[in-house]
């Protein structure tokens, strides 16, 4: 359990020190080509989710940690002998923590992540502990939850 832990903390400070990075070296609102048509680091306040939904909603947002953390601490129960479970359950903890810190503290999230090839919304390094939790959780349910060893 010790190794899923650390990989929580690990990834929440990662998202932390990306953020505190980004609001620190790029201008609020500004981009700088990381990897050119395909990649940029921009620097944006947000207040909602992905596309501003809910945009100024705190409240919801708290709401919806406090479940997901719930959520969590229930599945984990059942996490036994189960290590892409596990890491997807570490992720989507970091991830809602991650984002939770910043709206505790700030009232919104730091987005930096955009992508130039295609319209995505602005993400950070907890959306993309989020996503890939979800899917390590997904893929563990759909090819291998109820199998024998």
């Amino acid at each position: 359990m010790i190794i899923y832990l650390i990989i929580t903390a690990v990834m929440i400070a990662a998202d932390q020190l990306v953020k505190f990075w980004v609001a620190s070296n790029i201008a609020l609102n500004t981009s700088h080509e990381l990897i050119p048509g395909i990649l940029s680091l921009t620097n944006i306040r947000n207040t909602g989710a992905a596309w501003s939904m809910f945009e100024g909603q705190q409240w919801f947002f708290y709401i919806v940690t406090v479940i997901a953390l719930a959520v969590v601490a229930f599945m984990w129960r059942d996490s036994k002998n189960k290590p892409i479970y596990r890491l997807g359950l570490a992720l989507i903890l970091a991830g809602a923590l991650g984002n939770f810190i910043d709206r505790v503290h700030q009232q919104y999230v730091t987005d930096m992540f955009q992508t130039d090839f295609i319209n995505f919304p602005i993400f950070n390094v907890a959306d993309m502990c989020l996503t890939v939790g979800v899917i390590c959780v997904a893929i563990y349910i759909i090819f291998f939850d109820g199998r024998q060893d």
